[in-house]
């Protein structure tokens, strides 16, 4: 398919991210982290590649304040990013999963991009899950193959095991940050938090469809092949293909881990619309 809030942020993209694995637009060339301001295009919302966003062009009314506490202000001592995530995932994970650097930007950028067409796993915010996107033959046609789905359940597990009370409780001592990254690439009069609320909305949308998801490669033309085929592959259904790139995530992670993704997303936005955040 062609495709610091610290703690809260590492769960979401944990969820989403994360468990995308090889990304089925994981083949095109992303534009490098830094950012430079972006041209006010229409053409650009569309499609908001890599880091960088559209300029935008007015300002909107919040609709999810975040109840950001005192320990979140400018003169208050810098959390350690690392210590923090290793008290919610455990040292191991943050050191093999995670990609510490620019890790703000990086976030904020993959939770705006997870609701728009291509999400590129270069700048996510931790690492791809093993392995390569398994499909299977039922008659003449190819399906993604149900192993597929068990490539994501480390990611998964970990997800489920995270205290979300005290993720989304250092997501609002950390907000402040969060906030400024978005701005930065390029949404200076949006507010964060009620995108992200619109991403998982948009997820937990995801349509769950029973039986084999068909799919196929497309045409390949001209005389290099790529190195990594599939990474090409689209859905066959032409409405599932014009799903969101992490709505086509969570179809290809199968139909358990989806439910099980869609439970803890339901509980993380409940927590961050609250009007405040646990203690």
């Amino acid at each position: 398919m062609k495709t610091t809030t610290y703690g809260f942020a590492a769960l979401v993209a944990l969820a989403l991210a994360g468990a995308s694995a090889w990304w089925w637009w994981q083949g095109r060339v992303a534009p490098p982290l830094a950012i430079a301001p972006a041209a006010p295009e229409a053409a650009a919302a569309a499609s908001a590649p890599a880091l960088t966003a559209p300029v935008d062009a007015g300002a909107s009314a919040v609709r999810h304040p975040i109840d950001v506490p005192v320990a979140a202000a400018p003169q208050a001592a810098p959390l350690d990013l690392e210590a923090a995530l290793a008290a919610l995932f455990g040292r191991k994970a943050v050191l093999s999963m995670f990609q510490l650097q620019d890790f703000a930007r990086r976030f904020v950028a993959t939770v705006d991009n997870l609701g728009r067409a291509h999400a590129p796993a270069s700048v996510w915010p931790i690492n791809p899950a093993g392995g390569r996107f398994i499909v299977e033959r039922q008659g003449d046609a190819e399906v993604i193959s149900a192993d597929n789905g068990l490539r994501y359940t480390p990611q998964v597990l970990l997800l489920e095991a995270v205290d979300l009370r005290q993720a989304v409780a250092l997501y609002a001592r950390l907000y402040p940050q969060l906030q400024q990254a978005y701005e930065d690439i390029g949404y200076p009069n949006r507010y964060f938090n009620d995108r992200l609320v619109d991403v998982i909305d948009q997820l937990l949308a995801t349509p769950e469809v029973s039986g084999p998801l068909k799919v196929h490669l497309p045409e390949i033309k001209g005389p290099v092949r790529p190195e990594r085929p599939w990474v090409l592959y689209e859905f066959d259904d032409p409405a599932l293909q014009a799903l969101s790139s992490g709505q086509k995530t969570l179809l290809r992670m199968g139909p358990v881990n989806q439910r099980r993704i869609k439970a803890r997303l339901a509980e993380i936005r409940r927590l961050v619309t609250a009007g405040s955040v646990p203690r």
